[in-house]
């Protein structure tokens, strides 16, 4: 099954990381979608169809826990798995994305299998 992902960074230059990181990854890939922030990722949820979202907790506007909770908390989007991304610094912040219904998570810098790795866990 293809996936629609979205990924969510403050970084353009990580944004393209992460699609580089995804094609190497071998994933069957449909569409990337990029938002910049919490509020352009919840407009693209609404706007586009999305199977993932790769989301950075630490973003500007809304953070990605707050991203994560509203994803979580809306009956249509409940169902749209969040790999989070994080800083060894941020083990604490780890855990409540896991507690707010995370399907996982990825400590920067990151490589193609550790992505892939995680991904192989939602189905």
């Amino acid at each position: 099954m293809a996936l629609d992902v979205l990924i969510v960074d403050s970084s353009a230059a990580i944004r393209k990381i992460l699609q580089r990181v995804l094609r190497q990854a071998e994933l069957p890939l449909r569409q990337v979608h990029e938002a910049a922030d919490g509020p352009e990722a919840l407009e693209k949820l609404r706007t586009e169809t999305v199977s993932l979202v790769l989301a950075n907790i630490n973003l500007p506007n809304m953070d990605g826990l707050e991203l994560l909770a509203q994803i979580k908390g809306s009956p249509a989007f409940k169902h749209v798995p969040v790999i989070m991304l994080a800083t060894e610094g941020n083990r604490s912040k780890v855990m409540v994305a896991a507690q707010l219904g995370a399907a996982g998570y990825v400590c920067k810098p990151f490589t193609a299998s550790q992505i892939q790795r995680t991904l192989s866990g939602l189905g």
